[in-house]
């Protein structure tokens, strides 16, 4: 769910992938269903590994929570960012509606922070890095 928010309310300026430390391999009916209300469509997505996704390029990584441990390559360079986000699997439908409200929060969130980091870089007061790319992993 959080690579298509992501991707949708980015607008363009961010690449988002989603990955998981131990990915289902299937993306879930109720996945499809509460994006599908958001008019998010998931065709050309599948269920991803973090081997599957380059975390080694990436600007920002998102631990999604809840014990789930993200092992960054040695040579990442980005930002981990740690979320709370409850895995809504088996669920239900309702639960899901929950999880993907709560996530669109939190990608508005980075998104806001990441455009202000950009802001500050092209009008050089920062020498952060900004990012543009973004990966869940969970």
């Amino acid at each position: 769910m959080a690579e298509a928010l992501a991707n949708q309310l980015g607008n363009g300026k961010v690449k988002a992938f989603s990955a998981g430390t131990h990915p289902l391999g299937v993306i879930s009916f109720d996945t499809r269903a509460a994006l599908g209300e958001k008019g998010i469509t998931l065709a050309g997505h599948w269920s991803k590994g973090l081997q599957d996704v380059p975390v080694s390029d990436m600007d920002v990584v998102v631990e999604m929570g809840f014990g789930v441990k993200c092992r960054l390559p040695a040579d990442f360079k980005g930002q981990l960012i740690k979320w709370q986000i409850p895995d809504p699997f088996s669920l239900g439908l309702e639960y899901f509606r929950d999880v993907r409200d709560l996530i669109e929060s939190e990608v508005r969130r980075l998104l806001a922070n990441l455009e202000v980091r950009d802001s500050k870089l092209e009008n050089g007061n920062s020498k952060t890095n900004a990012g543009s790319t973004n990966v869940e992993g969970g």
